[in-house]
């Protein structure tokens, strides 16, 4: 299955106002333990997709690597963002369902 569809499930997580996105704010739903699933930008840098990585298996949240920044962020109605957080677990689940998604990655 296309990884565009795949992804459908994030745009309407956006429109239902369950999904952060940018460093900052993913990176503080994912300390809070809102954050159900981190999707990271595969042109983000190397160090931010190893800082999003790194956090990601200590506070124990799925995340996977997938689309460009700007792709990303058209799916949420924004601009290009390096990481967005899925703070709905419903919506989450049906993402990890659809998506290769990992807990252990490695950069």
């Amino acid at each position: 299955m296309n990884q565009n569809n795949n992804l459908a499930m994030l745009s309407l997580a956006a429109r239902a106002g369950k999904v952060v996105s940018g460093g900052f704010m993913t990176e503080k739903a994912v300390q809070e333990g809102s954050a159900y699933l981190v999707i990271i930008a595969e042109d983000a840098s190397a160090n931010t997709k190893k800082k999003f990585i790194n956090k990601c298996k200590y506070y124990n949240v799925p995340c996977v690597i997938c689309e460009t920044m700007d792709r990303l962020g058209h799916m949420i109605g924004k601009e290009s963002r390096t990481s967005v957080a899925v703070t709905e677990q419903h919506f989450a689940e049906q993402l990890i369902k659809k998506l290769e998604v990992k807990k252990d990655l490695e950069v």
